[in-house]
């Protein structure tokens, strides 16, 4: 299978990547099923990438719907040792206006029943989890964006991203809590694609588009559904623009990343009782401890 060492997952509104040549759909299958839509293999600048529509490329699945361990297993299995998220935000903060990019280093779980870890079935890992980004990864992500000085957009290195399970909006009550906890922003995917990452040893880091207030605001409800969509558009484009220069830097000089050893001292099931099948099924993350 063709291999990539750059991931990227679009969330919506970034259904693709324009700059990608050529292009290669794959079907991956994983033992945890099939990924949100194919992956897309493409070369931008001589560096294989690798892409996938979080949400599918016709946005068909909800964030309660997307299977989390196989796009990340499926990352793992085509080569991918850095992940970048690209994901639709609200925003928390009066600074951080609609437009603006965030790369948070922190985030809270307020999803439910999501299955946020490949372990289990006869092995226990617990993998360190108390800076949740690849600080190495994000510090590059927040670079590229410096360096492009991109009209109406506003830098926010750092942040704390609040996971909520939707797919309805938060309520104000919610909305002024998480504002009460010092929250930045607030979205529904990332915070299980960080923890497989981590459990996966994939350097990961959100790049977090700002599309608009969460509800807290007193002039939120005049923001209307076509200037989301419209915010949305401009954010991809502006996304595909960041990403293509973060590549450029990664492709350059790829950063040490302590994501890259995650599992060594965190798997603490004896792996020579373990049940065979499930070392079978997790081969591609143990190998390396075996």
């Amino acid at each position: 299978m063709a291999e990539a060492r750059i991931g990227i997952i679009g969330g919506s509104g970034l259904y693709k990547m324009d700059a990608l040549k050529d292009i290669e759909e794959v079907q991956v299958q994983t033992p945890f099923g099939s990924p949100s839509d194919v992956v897309i293999l493409g070369t931008f600048e001589e560096t294989r990438v690798a892409f996938l529509a979080r949400h599918g490329r016709n946005h068909t699945l909800l964030p309660s719907e997307l299977p989390f361990r196989a796009n990340i297993y499926a990352m793992k299995q085509l080569g991918v040792e850095y992940l970048i998220s690209a994901s639709a935000v609200g925003s928390l903060k009066e600074d951080v206006k609609p437009l603006d990019m965030v790369v948070p280093d922190q985030f809270i779980d307020r999803t439910k029943n999501r299955v946020s870890t490949f372990f289990g079935e006869g092995i226990v890992a617990h993998i360190a989890f108390g800076d949740p980004v690849c600080g190495n990864l994000a510090s590059v992500v927040g670079d590229a964006i410096a360096s492009l000085n991109l009209p109406d957009v506003t830098l926010h290195r750092g942040g704390t991203y609040v996971c909520m399970e939707g797919p309805a909006f938060s309520t104000k009550a919610e909305s002024n809590l998480y504002r009460s906890w010092g929250a930045t922003i607030i979205g529904m995917t990332n915070l299980p694609e960080a923890k497989l990452a981590r459990e996966a040893e994939i350097a990961y880091a959100t790049l977090a588009l700002v599309t608009d207030y969460d509800c807290w605001h007193p002039e939120h409800d005049s923001v209307t559904v076509d200037m989301v969509i419209a915010n949305l558009q401009r954010n991809a484009i502006n996304a595909q623009k960041v990403i293509q220069e973060t590549v450029r830097r990664l492709a350059k000089n790829p950063p040490p990343s302590d994501a890259h050893s995650a599992l060594k001292h965190a798997i603490l099931t004896r792996l020579d009782v373990a049940p065979s099948e499930t070392k079978e099924k997790l081969k591609l993350l143990l190998n390396k401890y075996l």
